[in-house]
């Protein structure tokens, strides 16, 4: 896995590098993206985006995922969540109430998957980490 792209900048980049054209929308699109300090929802982005229909929405947020640019995650109830990717390997603790996401690594959790790695048969292509939490912040404004 590569270093994940960090900017607006990097993440057109990763779109040329695909061979894929920067249309305006793919634009827009990446422009909104990168003022997100919290995880989103395909359907907030595109109600975001006047001009931008719902469809290159959809499109571009999963080309950003398959180059590593942004990270789709679910919620509990199976929404997907949406959350720029700024580490190489990384898992993720995301907000009930808000909507924030953090980038963790753990080592404990890095060695259960060399464990599993020697216990299965085949080999791990992949794997998801998602700590679903109540943040910092929604436990302070809930308590004033």
């Amino acid at each position: 896995m590569t270093t994940a792209p960090a900017s607006q900048f990097d993440a057109i980049a990763a779109l040329e590098d695909a061979g894929l054209r920067i249309t305006g929308q793919r634009r827009q699109v990446v422009a909104a993206i990168d003022r997100k300090d919290a995880g989103f929802t395909a359907e907030a982005l595109a109600s975001e985006l006047d001009g931008v229909g719902r469809a290159t929405v959809y499109r571009t947020l999963k080309l950003l995922v398959e180059a590593d640019v942004i990270c789709k995650l679910a919620l509990p109830d199976g929404t997907p969540m949406y959350s720029p990717s700024r580490v190489e390997h990384h898992h993720h603790s995301v907000c009930t109430s808000c909507g924030a996401v953090e980038e963790f690594r753990d080592s404990t959790v890095e060695r259960v998957l060399r464990s599993l790695n020697r216990e299965i048969e085949g080999e791990i292509i992949g794997h998801r980490m998602e700590v679903f939490i109540r943040c910092r912040a929604c436990l302070i404004s809930t308590d004033e």
